[in-house]
């Protein structure tokens, strides 16, 4: 028996079939490959117009927080253009009272007023002599300040509690009270203290009785 021949025909088929696996693995690990290639180049195209849209989204939402902000925070410039800063502003309340002063801020929540007047009315009584003749109602301006529950010289009005407001023009009854006020008051407005605003009411109260006395 030829041992020798056998042997090298088993190394001759073995060194035949290792190439064969070989190629296996080279072909399995090549398509392998060239699978992920595609799979990859397949999911970055997909996303081009998602990408592309999500941009422009993002881009519109930013843009309109942003004037939703600048409205919120610095008011309509179309209205607070017309506030005149050299002239005396008037607000109409929906409760029918109305204020007079500067307007230093207007947003869409609030209006700031500061420098403010408003309207005391009283009843004039006709004379005793002509009794048939009507009441007659007198208008006085009065500085806001000196109220019983002491006032800042300020005032934050809701926008939604204003009906209006207007520019005043200098030669107005209320425009030139005011400057007659500033005028007779160049330190300001001096309110009276509580002690001496008793003393009228006690001295007329004194003299009402010893009328009666008499």
């Amino acid at each position: 028996m030829d041992f020798t021949n056998r042997g090298a025909q088993s190394q001759t088929s073995r060194s035949t079939a290792a190439p064969a696996s070989t190629n296996n693995t080279t072909n399995a690990s090549g398509g392998g490959i060239q699978h992920s290639l595609k799979k990859l180049a397949k999911n970055s195209q997909e996303p081009s117009w998602v990408r592309i849209m999500t941009v422009i989204l993002l881009f519109s939402l930013t843009i309109l927080a942003v004037s939703v902000v600048m409205l919120f925070y610095f008011g309509n410039p179309h209205e607070s253009k017309f506030i005149n800063g050299k002239k005396v502003q008037a607000v109409f309340l929906t409760n029918g009272q109305v204020y007079f002063g500067k307007v230093k801020e207007m947003s869409p929540k609030f209006l700031d007023l500061e420098s403010i007047y408003y309207l005391n009315s009283q009843e004039a009584q006709p004379a005793a002599s002509n009794k048939e003749a009507a009441k007659t109602t007198n208008f006085s301006l009065v500085k806001l300040g000196c109220e019983l529950h002491g006032p800042y010289d300020q005032m934050i009005i809701n926008r939604d509690q204003i009906v209006f407001w207007e520019n005043l023009r200098d030669d107005g009854q209320v425009s030139k009270a005011i400057a007659q006020w500033i005028q007779q008051n160049p330190t300001g407005q001096q309110c009276k203290t509580s002690d001496q605003s008793a003393t009228p009411s006690t001295t007329g109260s004194t003299a009402a009785d010893a009328s009666k006395k008499q």
